[in-house]
């Protein structure tokens, strides 16, 4: 076998020939076939209460349209982040939104068709097999219906949200390729996208991140407008449907989506406030470190201590995989499959979307991960965060598709614990106090991105959203939302902010998922606690890890925490105890950066 991996994925084995595709267009043509039929067929059912035959073959039929659909999206979605000048990709993903839209209706209908069902009937149905596997689901689906409105009205504002509410947020994708960087290197000057220009806001010269730090806020500065338009669109949009169904928290849907509580996620965030002491000193010592009084924005991501060069893809790919396998031999065997098999777009190359993702083929079994790898630690870490998302994916292999619909908050934990197997062997190994030095800056830069940057993001977008239902904001406002933000999050650790920092995150574009932020705290410190138990238990606990991440779709976290890890997640103490082992490593860190 070899040792020198592509940093090109393979696509080809899903549909050859990309956004010009004739095995691609066929198979979309036949998933709209597909889905027209049965739209229209839930559609003639009338308001009968169905069979439980009829129901068997709804629940089949829709299923295996989900999981299609899916395949269709992380194939375009792959297309336009290779290339964000593919516009025949951009073409398809709208046509899919049309698709998903339709089906979106067929499985309000079906939901509706639920809801007619007895509770005798309905309890008598979810024993028989296979449906038993999904009955949380099914039961999930069938009392969310009664939330929303009635199916024909949310099947209008689903048609309408393509254009609309879609719309907008694939606009994000058109902003972000107008960026265009001036950098000037060995003499000679270049031009840099936006996600080569965001690796250089980590650069170990503060030369470097000052200059690109400027170049970055001035960048976003001239396309502020146009991304205020398409975040206040997106948000009016949500606002006016939550009012038509009654809703009056801008909450009340994402905590939904992440099947937790509000009790849950107000626990979580006092735990998370019981990290801001010690990470303040954190912060306070990495700015010594860098000859500073404090640090400025782009200062919290630099590395510090051992220089130890840059980290080839293959050097990389080997301490990731023997990461893994020290906890399971499985997730090591993953990450090999994924290596050799292509997986993986990592190529350092103009005309790249920023950011990374891991995205599943669930037809074709495997997933795909996408990045822009430039060598540096966090690219690193970023690596084995997107592959834990690929070993979660593994482990609801075989589930129906409707149980291996696990949410976002769940999904954060499966990647972030990836990263800290990572984070755990290199400190293991390290020979050298300078080396341990930066390798606990690493591991408190992503403590700090979670417990300070992503409550930033949650405390701006909160406040967004109780502001936009008064009007407008224009770029002004939302400027100096995110700064109080940053500035409560951060207390006053940092000496300079990132005002346009609500226009270059891709996140809060997102339509699919609403308050894309608060679940990637939830995954740290969920998947910290994993770690906890899993140093208390030793060798055996990744079968047990196995299952927890199986049962990620079927179940509300709390039943999951308190099922798999015997602990309350409603309650702040986890979370606490969670965030105080995050923040372990702060006393380490500053006697290490005191020598």
């Amino acid at each position: 076998m070899s040792d020198s991996y592509s940093l090109v994925w393979d696509l080809d084995k899903m549909f050859s020939g990309g956004s010009e595709s004739p095995e691609f267009a066929a198979f979309a043509a036949k998933l709209e076939q597909d889905t027209n039929a049965l739209l229209a067929e839930l559609q003639q059912a009338g308001e009968a209460e169905p069979d439980t035959a009829v129901l068997d073959d709804w629940t089949a039929r829709l299923q295996e349209l989900t999981a299609k659909l899916r395949e269709a999206f992380s194939y375009v979605g792959c297309l336009s982040a290779q290339n964000m000048d593919d516009r025949k990709a951009t073409a398809w993903t709208e046509k899919l939104q049309s698709l998903s839209a339709k089906l979106g209706q067929a499985l309000d209908l079906y939901d509706a068709a639920l809801a007619r069902v007895t509770d005798e009937r309905l309890d008598a149905w979810l024993s028989t097999d296979p449906v038993s596997e999904i009955a949380f689901i099914v039961r999930e689906r069938r009392d969310f219906v009664k939330e929303k409105l009635p199916p024909a009205l949310e099947a209008l504002a689903s048609e309408l949200a393509v254009d609309g509410y879609h719309g907008w947020g694939e606009n994000y994708q058109t902003i972000v390729s107008r960026i265009a960087i001036p950098w000037e290197e060995n003499g000679a000057v270049q031009s840099l996208s936006a996600g080569q220009a965001f690796n250089k806001l980590s650069h170990p010269s503060q030369q470097v991140r000052d200059e690109m730090g400027a170049k970055w806020e001035e960048a976003w500065s001239g396309q502020a407008d146009l991304a205020a338009d398409t975040l206040n669109r997106l948000a009016g949009f949500r606002l006016k449907l939550y009012q038509a169904r009654g809703w009056q928290d801008p909450l009340k849907e994402p905590l939904l989506i992440n099947r937790m509580s509000r009790d849950t996620l107000d626990a979580m965030w006092e735990g998370v406030a019981s990290g801001t002491e010690p990470l303040g000193r954190y912060l306070a010592a990495k700015a010594r470190l860098l000859g500073k009084e404090r640090l400025g924005w782009h200062d919290v991501s630099a590395p510090v201590g051992a220089e130890g060069g840059s980290i080839g893809y293959d050097e990389a790919a080997a301490l990731i995989k023997d990461a893994f396998g020290s906890f399971s031999p499985a997730q090591a065997k993953l990450a090999e499959r994924a290596f050799a098999g292509r997986w993986i777009e990592a190529e350092d190359r103009a005309g790249k979307r920023p950011g990374g993702f891991c995205t599943d083929f669930p037809l074709t079994g495997e997933t795909r991960i996408f990045m822009t790898y430039s060598g540096t630690p966090d690219n690193v870490s970023t690596l084995a965060h997107e592959l834990g998302h690929a070993y979660h994916d593994v482990c609801v292999d075989g589930l129906q598709q409707f149980g291996r619909n696990y949410a976002m908050n769940v999904a954060e934990t499966a990647s972030t614990f990836a990263e800290g197997l990572v984070s755990d062997a290199l400190l293991r190994a390290a020979g050298s106090d300078q080396a341990k030095l930066s390798l606990l800056d690493d591991r408190l830069q992503r403590a700090s991105a979670f417990c300070h940057n992503i409550r930033a993001r949650f405390l701006f977008e909160t406040r967004f959203y109780e502001a936009r239902k008064r009007g407008m904001l224009d770029v002004d406002a939302l400027n100096a939302l995110m700064v109080e933000a940053q500035k409560e999050a951060f207390g006053d650790a940092l000496s300079s902010w990132h005002p346009h920092f609500w226009a270059a995150k891709l996140h809060f574009y997102a339509t699919d998922v609403p308050f894309y932020n608060f679940p990637y705290t939830f995954g740290y410190l969920f998947s910290t606690g994993i770690a906890a138990v899993a140093e208390a238990e030793g060798a055996g606990f990744h079968e047990r890890y196995d299952r927890l991440l199986r049962d990620t779709g079927l179940m509300t976290v709390e039943e999951l925490g308190r099922r798999h890890l015997g602990v309350a997640l409603d309650r702040p103490e986890f979370w606490t105890a969670a965030v105080k082992r995050a923040t372990g490593d702060v006393e380490a860190f500053e006697a290490l950066s005191a020598r």
